[in-house]
């Protein structure tokens, strides 16, 4: 995501809009599209509320310009066979989890530059900490879909557009960090609030311990 690319951005909005009889949303799949083609995306993730639909189309075309790899996170084990049937064929061209999103996003796919999330998801804001909280060595954009039916990240500090394009799109850039020390990431839940906490705890650079 080192750079822009027109040509690429072009060419993935012209495919989507082929896909548009499969899509329920296409202006929010071209656009999504496009952005993730044209910031020439290498790790794409979307974070779905229910089955994949035509967001995970949209990453697909991308993918076809930046020869990136798109997962699909799924909240049940039930919604893996429907995704499956709604995405027909293009469904080979994703790798599907099931799972917690914020959980495999800080253990599992700490370098992925463009994360799709619905905001449908009771957690939403949560995932968006943990895709802020890993660097990013070029960078990421993350992008809520379904914005207008929750709250928002808005307040997050973040560089955050809300689009008026479907159900509402939330476009967030997160800038590039140094990669620094190593060290693991920790999430902590405060049991009185219920309100999670992501922090990473360090480790020394050089440091040998001997048993």
């Amino acid at each position: 995501m080192a750079f822009w690319s027109a040509e690429n951005a072009t060419k993935a909005y012209l495919k989507t809009l082929k896909m548009g009889q499969k899509a329920k949303e296409p202006n929010v799949a071209e656009f999504v599209s496009a952005l993730a083609a044209g910031n020439n995306a290498q790790l794409m993730v979307v974070a779905c509320a229910g089955a994949a639909n035509s967001t995970a189309l949209a990453l697909v075309a991308a993918a076809h310009q930046t020869g990136g790899l798109v997962v699909c996170i799924l909240p049940r084990i039930e919604e893996l066979q429907l995704s499956k049937k709604i995405l027909g064929y293009d469904a080979c061209h994703v790798e599907f989890v099931v799972g917690e999103a914020q959980h495999l996003l800080l253990t599992h796919y700490t370098e992925a530059d463009f994360v799709l999330i619905d905001c449908n998801l009771e957690n939403h804001e949560g995932i968006v900490r943990a895709v802020q909280a890993c660097e990013k060595r070029n960078g990421a954009v993350v992008v809520g879909y379904n914005a207008f039916s929750k709250g928002s990240w808005r307040s997050s500090g973040s560089k955050t557009q809300l689009l008026p394009i479907g159900a509402g799109l939330l476009v967030t850039r997160i800038a590039a960090k140094a990669m620094g020390k190593r060290g693991q990431w920790v999430v902590k839940v405060d049991k009185c609030t219920g309100e999670e906490h992501v922090f990473r705890v360090r480790f020394p650079q050089g440091k040998v311990i001997e048993a």
